[in-house]
């Protein structure tokens, strides 16, 4: 009988030891991400990653920038790739900085600023007061989703240069893509809140407006942020996170073959396949 307490005590501290680690080596994670052209791209390239590499199983958890930055903070979502700082994203930075853990940038050269066709004759946003200009443009200035920062940026935008009479139009950025899109193929001017990368100025021959005034400010970057605890873990996905870096042509090109057609998945798996060195560079010695 003892020899039976002996056997079923150890089978019991096995399947105790085997729960801990299963919870601890828990191969599923979240991926928090706003639905921007460049956001999309970027997070379906790091999800292909986590589960092809690495053996995660992803949940993409989309949502507007106020959200996705409360998500990291709270624990609810484990990572995004989708902070634009120092200046875009400032206020949910200075906001969260206490409760989330910086990686540091996975692209630089970004810039945010009113994008206009080349066509148009018009070089500054102080034009926009130009009467002959705001008739043309019916006072309209073609936006994304409320809350984004680049849209805060844009509401003081109209505030310093005196465009009152202005209305910043809330829509999404596919919608806003679309608007640009079909002005641009009809020769119509239009304004529209901007940002590089994006695959409409590898499509379309636009400008941004010059910005004396320093509003949007200079070329920012993109950073990877997590939530704490999640290099104890994830020691695998974290040091891959901590290593995801990329340029904005490789963004560009994963944005234009959705544009094209190609749904996000496949479109990362494309450029993962395609990308074999680079990517075998972020998942080097995570183990």
């Amino acid at each position: 009988m003892r020899k039976w307490y002996l056997l079923l005590s150890i089978v019991m501290v096995i399947a105790v030891l085997a729960g801990c680690s299963g919870n601890k080596g828990n191969k599923s994670i979240k991926l928090a991400y706003v639905a921007w052209d460049s956001e999309i791209a970027s997070t379906n390239v790091v999800k292909e990653v986590l589960e092809s590499k690495l053996g995660y199983k992803v949940e993409m958890l989309q949502v507007d920038a106020g959200p996705m930055w409360a998500g990291i903070a709270d624990g609810s979502a484990d990572a995004m790739v989708a902070a634009w700082l120092p200046s875009t994203h400032s206020s949910y930075l200075d906001k969260y900085k206490s409760n989330i853990v910086d990686l540091g940038p996975n692209l630089n050269g970004t810039k945010i600023g009113l994008a206009v066709p080349a066509y148009m004759d018009i070089k500054s946003i102080e034009d926009l007061n130009k009467t002959e200009t705001a008739s043309l443009l019916k006072k309209q200035l073609i936006g994304i989703e409320p809350g984004a920062g680049i849209m805060m940026a844009t509401e003081k935008a109209i505030q310093e240069y005196g465009l009152k009479s202005y209305t910043l139009v809330e829509s999404s950025s596919a919608a806003m893509a679309q608007e640009l899109l079909k002005a641009y193929d009809n020769k119509q001017p239009i304004v529209v809140t901007g940002w590089t990368p994006h695959w409409m100025f590898a499509k379309m021959d636009l400008k941004y407006l010059d910005d004396p005034k320093g509003v949007y400010g200079g070329d920012e970057q993109i950073h990877t942020l997590v939530r704490k605890g999640l290099q104890e873990d994830k020691k695998d996905a974290y040091a891959f996170l901590d290593r995801f870096e990329w340029t904005p042509d490789d963004m560009a090109n994963v944005m234009v073959a959705i544009q094209e057609g190609k749904s996000p998945e496949d479109a990362a798996k494309d450029w993962v396949k395609a990308n074999a060195d680079k990517v075998d560079r972020w998942v080097k010695s995570t183990d």
